[in-house]
């Protein structure tokens, strides 16, 4: 089944082309063309654009700033992003808008509303994520990281990893240790932090690219509001799995526009090379061309879900886990048909360490070879693929679960 968009869905799309064609340059080629230095300072100037016409947060309540788009308006506008190529946000919006964003609007205080989200909007306020530590990452309910109230303050102290974009950023929401005599899954908080203050350390981790988008977060009696937990204070799981749904299938509708776009730039390297007869790398083509339509109606179905009204949920796993390993494989072809060209960089890498090269990026072993190293932490990042695999088979397919060892207070289990 081909899906169809209604008439009323096709003059939004009008609307969205008319709204390109006013605000990008006559000989625009998308942002991958651009060096780093230009795409940075196209991306914030855009990001202003999209905020002042409430394309930013598109499906957030007209109140809070948004255009209360429907998830299909989203997906049309992120379609027809794609193919002017251009980005729907910031290089931190993922985590402002798509993860902390979403769950201030469903989780925080009216108070809490008001203040984050303009701010978010404004880009006053950048966010990433504290969630992983060198003891808690595939184990997340392991986490360490304790915070101890001090009259009208949190006190923070332990070590956040991974955190993606985190030199960029000027808060943080991190999950402590609130109760070290509950359950692992229990006693743990959802907080607010400012970054910009003593306490706090930032150290990037060199990824294999060479780029530094990953880093490491130090708390050293760190401090947080009181009134900065979201949720309720030792109830922060819930809100955290929350967050995660968001990460992982919020965006299940628009990202297979981008690996399509990828997909249709595979074609064409293969035609540069001589290789779109080869019987082997035929078939391979083709196998990504079904899979990245596969993709198309796997988030066709999450739309689906949320146009009924639901929420994020495990069936985001399904997603991720399919993007992830699927994104794998594609970049080996890439390499596979650059041949000899692939044992050295020519052009410029990615402009960023997630998912897909950038619309416009040179058709060359630069952008191809990044894209494979990036990759590979796709299978890692916002859950492996283990953790993902056993989410499906626990929480979907109603299989036993894991056997574990660590049942019981958190401060009793063996560190």
């Amino acid at each position: 089944m081909e899906p169809t968009y209604s008439p009323e869905a096709e003059v939004f799309r009008e609307k969205v082309q008319a709204f390109l064609a006013e605000h990008l340059p006559s000989n625009w080629a998308g942002i991958g063309a651009l060096d780093e230095e230009a795409a940075m300072q196209f991306m914030h100037e855009w990001r202003g654009t999209l905020r002042d016409n409430q394309y930013l947060a598109p499906n957030w309540p007209a109140e809070y700033g948004g255009a209360g788009l429907s998830s299909l308006e989203s997906v049309i506008l992120a379609e027809e992003f794609s193919k002017a190529g251009v980005p729907t946000g910031g290089p931190n919006d993922a985590f402002s808008i798509q993860m902390v964003g979403n769950t201030i609007l469903m989780w925080g205080t009216e108070e809490q509303k008001k203040h984050f989200i303009p701010r978010i909007l404004s880009g006053e306020d950048i966010w990433c994520q504290g969630y992983s530590e060198p003891n808690a990452g595939s184990d997340l309910g392991n986490l360490g990281c304790k915070a101890v109230l001090d009259g009208d303050e949190w006190i923070l102290n332990g070590q956040k990893i991974w955190t993606s974009a985190g030199h960029l950023a000027n808060h943080i929401f991190v999950l402590t240790r609130t109760d070290s005599d509950a359950a692992k899954h229990r006693g743990i908080s959802f907080m607010l932090v400012p970054m910009d203050q003593p306490g706090i350390e930032v150290r990037p981790i060199k990824m294999i690219s060479g780029q530094s988008e990953f880093n490491e977060v130090f708390f050293s009696d760190a401090r947080c509001p009181k009134d900065n937990v979201v949720g309720e204070v030792n109830g922060g799981w819930g809100v955290a799995m929350t967050l995660l749904g968001f990460e992982r299938g919020e965006a299940a509708a628009t990202t297979p526009v981008a690996f399509r776009t990828e997909v249709d730039r595979l074609f064409e390297l293969a035609k540069q090379y001589g290789k779109n007869d080869d019987p082997v790398i035929r078939q391979r083509l083709a196998w990504c061309y079904s899979k990245v339509e596969i993709m198309r109606f796997l988030g066709m179905r999450t739309l689906t879900d949320f146009l009924k009204g639901g929420h994020p949920g495990p069936e985001g796993s399904i997603f991720k886990l399919y993007w992830s390993e699927y994104h794998r494989l594609v970049t080996e072809l890439a390499l596979d048909i650059l041949g000899a060209d692939a044992m050295f960089i020519e052009g410029k890498l990615p402009t960023s360490a997630f998912s897909t090269d950038s619309p416009g990026a040179a058709n060359n072993s630069g952008s191809w070879l990044g894209t494979f190293m990036n990759a590979r932490a796709g299978t890692i990042y916002a859950g492996t693929s283990q953790v993902q695999r056993n989410i499906l088979g626990e929480m979907m397919l109603g299989l036993p679960k894991e056997p574990r060892a660590d049942r019981g207070p958190w401060s009793e289990i063996p560190k």
